[in-house]
């Protein structure tokens, strides 16, 4: 099976060329890895604040270890996630997994309204649910902006959930998440729905702040690689 990126046009390398409203954006402050004292840091606020936290140095790595950590007969399900298109974890649930893959029966659901109430009930509620982060601080936060509300109502409520992201979205702290999201994942974001919805822009509509963590429910793996908005 081919581990591949499906949609290699909304990669922000891609955006960059083809959008003229992305061209000027600050790539080098946002699309870089972080400093290894920068992931340090981070990796240990999330620790301390409960999170449990992997790095992994590729996307092969990162997406070999998502395939082992999450149980057999597990019922899984993700939000929208440019990260989990780039390891190639979305083109992987399209086989044979073993898990009970909820997002595939919510994507088989054609009526818009059905849709969209399956994705706020059963798509929020599984074992397992899988996402991407606007952006985590050093201080120990992970912060998710979504339109719809789909996405960050799984952070919620799921059993667990999994975030999975590269490096270049640490920050120092909430004060520059908010600008990472407003200066830059908006802009690449409202380019990605230009192609796939055919709508002039996305919206900061819902956001979510987790800093604590009491019960190991959120895990954190880290990727150091350029990935996602």
């Amino acid at each position: 099976m081919s581990n591949a990126n499906n949609h290699p046009e909304e990669v922000y390398s891609a955006l960059k060329q083809t959008d003229p409203a992305v061209k000027d954006l600050e790539y080098d402050k946002y699309a870089t890895l972080a400093s290894e004292d920068s992931l340090a840091r981070a990796k240990a606020a999330l620790e301390a604040n409960g999170f449990t936290v992997y790095v992994k140095n590729t996307r092969e790595e990162a997406r070999d270890f998502l395939k082992t950590f999450i149980p057999p007969g597990k019922s899984i399900n993700n939000g929208h996630s440019t990260t989990l298109e780039e390891i190639g974890f979305i083109e992987y649930l399209k086989g044979e997994t073993g898990w009970d893959n909820v997002h595939a029966k919510i994507l088989a659901e054609t009526d818009f309204v059905k849709n969209m109430e399956l994705r706020r009930t059963i798509g929020a509620t599984v074992d397992y649910y899988l996402s991407g982060a606007s952006a985590v601080t050093e201080d120990g936060s992970i912060v998710g902006v979504d339109m719809s509300g789909t996405r960050v109502g799984g952070w919620i409520v799921s059993s667990n959930l999994v975030i999975v992201t590269g490096t270049n979205k640490i920050v120092k702290d909430i004060p520059e998440a908010h600008q990472r999201v407003e200066k830059y994942a908006f802009e690449l974001e409202s380019a990605r729905v230009r192609i796939a919805y055919g709508i002039p822009s996305s919206t900061i509509a819902n956001q979510a702040i987790i800093s604590k963590v009491s019960n190991s429910r959120v895990t954190v793996v880290f990727i150091k690689d350029v990935l996602g908005y």
